[in-house]
C-alpha cells in the first residue's frame, strides 16, 4: 500500500511539473515525506524491547516496557518494591533488543540467573512481577488478544470480589462500627467482606511486643465479627484477617471461637513461616483458613498444599512472580481441591491483571478489593478505564488487547514518591 500511494504521488507530481503552473512542481513533496517519517506496522515477530522505566507510588511499583511499534506495556508490584529502582534498571538493560513475546522464558532467565541474588522472594520477586505483567501486557496488545486468552481461555467473565472494609483506619472501633461499616459495603452491591482484628492499640494487650491475645481481646475480636454477622445475615461471606501477627495458641483460640459465626476464612492466623503450625490450626477447626500472601513463586505453595497445611491460598500476583507463575499456582491447587483466591493491594491495574488469572483457572473462588479504590480519587485518577470498576460486587474481564487497563502517567505523577525519578 506504501508503494502504491507513493506511486501515485510521484506520478502526480510528474504531471504537474508539465503543466504551465511551475509552482506546483512540488505537488506530493510534503505527503511523501510524512508518509516516510510515519511508524509503519511490521509483524509481530519484529516487535523489539527498546527502553524499560519505573516509577513509584506509595507502596506501589509501576515498570513502563516500551517497544520499536510504539506498544507499550504497564505492570505493577507492591509491597516489597522499596529502594528497587537500580533493580528494574539493571533487568530493563537486559531486555533491550529483545522480543517481549515469550514471557515464560524471560520470566525463568531472570529467575534462574538470580539464584544468588535473591529470586526466591522478597524484592526481586516482587520486581519480577511487575516484568512479567508488562510483558504480557505487550504480548497481548501485539496480538490483538486480551491476557486470558493468551493463557488458554477463560471460564468466566467476571470476577467475584470482597470488599476490603479497611476499618483498620478507625483506632479501636467498636462492634457498632463493624455492624455499621459492613452494612455499608453490602448496600453497595458486595457479597463479601472483610475485616482485620488484630488492633495493635487494643488495651488489653498485655504489651506491645506481646502478640499473645488476652481472653479480653478474643473477646473484642468474636464480638466484632458477630456485630457484623448478626447486621448482614448469614448468608453474606464474611473474612476475618489477622495479618500474620499472633502465636500458635492464640490462632488456635480464634478459630475455634469463630466457628459459630460461619467464616468464609480467617485469614494468616499465624506468622507465614511455619507451615507445620498452620497445619494444626487448619485441622484443629472447621473455620477454614487462608494465607499465601507472603509466599513466593510455585515452590512456596507446595508444602502449604500438599500437606493440607491450609484450606484456600490467596498468592498476590503483584508480589508472587507474576501472572504466568499465578496461574501456575492456581493449577497445582486445583490438583489438591483448593479455591484461589488472590490477594490485591495495588491499584486497578493489578487488579485487572491479576482477574485474567482469574478467569483463566477452574478452581478462582473470590478476589480482594480493597474499599478506598471506591471512594479516593487517587485510583480513578491513576489508570485509563471507561467502565466503573466493579457492577455489583464482580470486577468484569476486559476483552481489550492486554491487561485491557493503562496507566494515566499525568494522574499517577500526582501521587509519585517523592525524590524517585518518574518514568526516567
Amino acid at each position: 500500500m506504501k508503494n502504491s500511494r507513493r506511486s501515485f504521488i510521484t506520478k502526480a507530481a510528474v504531471a504537474a511539473a508539465m503543466t504551465p503552473f511551475a509552482s506546483l512542481s512540488t505537488f506530493g513533496q510534503g505527503l511523501t515525506e510524512a508518509i516516510d517519517k510515519t511508524p509503519k506496522p511490521s509483524p509481530p515477530s519484529d516487535l523489539k524491547i527498546t527502553d524499560v522505566r519505573c516509577a513509584y507510588s506509595g507502596g506501589g511499583l509501576f515498570v513502563k516496557i516500551s517497544t520499536n511499534q510504539d506498544i507499550v506495556g504497564y505492570g505493577e508490584a507492591v509491597d516489597a518494591i522499596g529502594g528497587t529502582y537500580y533493580l528494574v534498571q539493571r533487568l530493563g538493560r537486559q531486555l533491550n533488543g529483545r522480543s517481549p513475546l515469550s514471557p515464560n522464558v524471560i520470566f525463568e532467565q531472570f529467575r534462574k540467573q538470580a539464584f544468588f541474588g535473591g529470586a526466591q522472594s522478597g524484592m526481586y520477586v516482587a520486581v519480577l512481577s511487575a516484568f512479567d505483567a508488562a510483558l504480557w501486557d505487550l504480548c497481548g496488545k501485539a496480538l490483538g488478544l486480551p491476557i486470558y486468552q493468551l493463557l488458554g481461555g477463560k471460564f468466566r467473565d467476571k470476577v467475584r470480589v470482597y470488599c476490603d472494609t479497611q476499618l483498620y483506619s478507625v483506632r479501636n472501633p467498636k462492634p457498632e462500627e463493624y455492624a455499621k461499616v459492613a452494612r455499608a459495603a453490602i448496600d453497595r452491591g458486595y457479597t463479601a467482606i472483610k475485616f482485620d482484628i488484630d488492633e495493635a492499640n487494643d488495651p488489653n494487650k498485655f504489651d506491645r511486643w506481646n502478640w499473645t491475645a488476652s481472653n479480653a481481646e478474643i473477646e473484642r475480636m468474636y464480638n466484632s465479627i458477630a456485630a457484623a454477622r448478626k447486621e448482614v445475615g448469614p448468608h453474606i461471606d464474611i473474612c476475618v484477617d489477622m495479618h500474620g501477627r499472633y502465636d500458635a495458641p492464640t490462632g488456635r483460640k480464634v478459630a475455634k471461637v469463630m466457628e459459630p459465626l460461619n467464616l468464609m476464612w480467617l485469614e494468616e492466623p499465624v506468622p507465614a513461616d511455619n507451615v507445620d503450625v498452620y497445619k494444626t490450626i487448619t485441622q484443629e477447626t472447621s473455620t477454614p483458613i487462608c494465607g499465601g500472601e507472603n509466599f513466593y513463586l510455585t515452590y512456596g505453595y507446595t508444602r502449604l498444599l500438599s500437606e493440607a497445611a491450609i484450606d484456600i491460598i490467596m498468592p498476590d500476583l503483584q508480589k508472587c512472580g507474576g501472572l504466568g507463575e499465578g496461574q501456575r499456582i492456581a493449577n497445582i491447587a486445583n490438583a489438591y481441591y483448593t479455591p484461589f483466591s488472590p490477594h490485591m493491594v495495588g491499584s486497578f491495574l493489578g487488579a485487572m491483571a491479576t482477574a485474567h488469572v482469574c478467569a483463566s483457572v477452574p478452581n478462582f473462588h473470590i478476589l480482594e478489593w480493597q474499599s478506598a479504590s471506591d471512594t479516593e480519587p487517587k485510583w480513578k485518577d491513576i489508570v485509563k478505564y471507561d467502565k466503573p470498576f466493579i457492577e455489583k460486587g464482580f470486577l468484569v474481564v476486559s476483552d481489550k488487547p492486554g491487561i485491557g487497563v493503562e496507566i494515566n502517567e499525568e494522574g499517577l505523577k500526582k501521587y509519585a514518591t517523592p525524590n524517585v525519578p518518574f518514568f526516567e
